[in-house]
């Protein structure tokens, strides 16, 4: 499996919208993507500033360039984000997980690799 990772900066003021449009645009489109086992938006405050990551995980390479590109290193951009990021990432980073584990909607524990 394949660990997608990004992340921006934005003004605190500006965070509630941000974070409204991760979770309306950015995560469905990641969840409806043919070969995407899940995405997460995380963030937390610094001072004037919301950190926030986008972490995906794909289940090939072939699915990951399918949502992303052939230039798999740049970042899927939305037509929102010279709105909001104080700077807009040139990279994003990606992990590939040996295995993992996570419990399903009824409580049992699933395994991926």
């Amino acid at each position: 499996m394949i660990v997608r990772n990004w992340e921006g900066r934005v003004p605190r003021l500006k965070s509630p919208e941000f974070l409204r449009l991760m979770r309306e645009v950015m995560l469905p489109d990641h969840h409806s993507a043919p070969g995407n086992r899940g995405a997460w938006c995380l963030h937390r405050r610094q001072d004037d500033v919301v950190h926030v990551r986008m972490v995906s995980h794909w289940e090939s390479w072939d699915a990951l360039r399918d949502f992303a590109g052939t230039d798999i290193d740049r970042p899927r951009s939305y037509y929102f984000d010279k709105d909001f990021l104080l700077e807009i990432p040139e990279k994003v980073e990606h992990w590939e997980m040996q295995e993992g584990r996570a419990v399903d909607t009824t409580g049992n524990l699933t395994r991926g690799r």
